[in-house]
């Protein structure tokens, strides 16, 4: 995993922007990862090399000149914009022919909504320096206990940023947990940030449930917010990583790392990783028939389709 985070890191750049303190690497990765929700990955992919993305530097070009429309001014006036792609509106329609949102040839309006209001975030709130206001938010936080701290810290990050337009909670932690264990050899504290951070998408949650642990370690629920509730999946996770010390697998990681073992679910059901515990592979109308799972004679095997 690290290897991966690490050789993304390169990629993009950010080792030396976050080492430097330079925002426009960290705001334009940051915008590519919030690119690839809603569709697959190669799909998002493909799109974004064929027709390019959204870049800091462009769109602080295309504000430079301080546009007519008033909710391009400041980040709190930017909410409501409703720029709509495909029917080319908005809500300030006297002003979209001069407007430099639907510039960037993004996959759909939205996303071009989600860069423009990200911008006047970085811009406005975080002052042009989001690893400053990263390392701010997370010295103001305090806590009892390290669960405590661990939760107040991914709240400082977490909840402001609620406030940009299109980008939830689970697409905020994922890419935020990525940037935060990358970082951590210019930011021991965001790596003790981003180590305990959980994404519980629907492969995550429907092995839990599949292989019959969620019945016997948490309190049965769908997909959604009690994922992240007290008995959820989230809250298994973080216990299962209590009694996993993580140095056996690599001596580099702390002994205590719920984002490895949320990950490592999370490959063991991905098409992209193992591809084995996933709907298209089993008929979730009654019991896995994988026996060559590795996990086959232990697993609960729980019908999916009855939750």
């Amino acid at each position: 995993m690290l290897d991966e985070i690490d050789e993304e890191f390169r990629h993009a750049g950010l080792d030396q922007a976050v080492a430097l303190g330079n925002t426009p690497p960290i705001f334009d990765w940051l915008l590519t990862a919030f690119s690839f929700q809603g569709i697959s990955d190669q799909v998002a992919r493909n799109y974004m090399e064929k027709h390019g993305t959204a870049s800091w530097s462009k769109m602080e070009a295309s504000l430079r000149n301080s546009p007519s429309c008033p909710k391009l001014q400041t980040f709190p006036a930017y909410g409501g914009c409703r720029y709509d792609k495909g029917s080319f509106t908005c809500a300030e329609p006297d002003h979209i022919d001069a407007c430099p949102v639907p510039r960037p040839h993004l996959r759909n309006g939205r996303l071009n909504q989600t860069a423009y209001s990200l911008f006047l975030f970085v811009r406005d709130i975080a002052g042009g320096d989001l690893i400053g206001w990263i390392d701010n938010q997370l010295e103001a936080t305090t806590g009892l206990s390290d669960a405590d701290l661990e939760a107040a810290r991914q709240e400082a990050l977490i909840g402001p940023l609620r406030e940009v337009f299109g980008v939830a909670d689970k697409v905020l932690t994922n890419a935020l947990s990525w940037l935060m264990i990358g970082a951590r050899n210019h930011r021991p504290v965001w790596f003790e940030t981003g180590k305990a951070m959980l994404v519980i998408d629907t492969l995550v949650h429907n092995f839990l449930h599949r292989t019959g642990i969620l019945e016997k370690c948490g309190v049965p629920h769908r997909y959604g917010p009690a994922c992240y509730a007290e008995g959820g999946c989230a809250e298994i996770i973080r216990r299962a990583a209590g009694r996993i010390d993580a140095r056996s697998f690599n001596p580099s990681f702390p002994e205590f790392f719920p984002r490895f073992v949320q990950h490592a679910i999370w490959r063991y059901c991905a098409a992209d990783g193992l591809d084995l515990c996933n709907g298209n592979r089993i008929d979730d109308r009654a019991a896995c028939q994988i026996s060559y799972c590795y996990l086959f004679r232990i697993c609960g095997r729980k019908p999916l389709k009855l939750e």
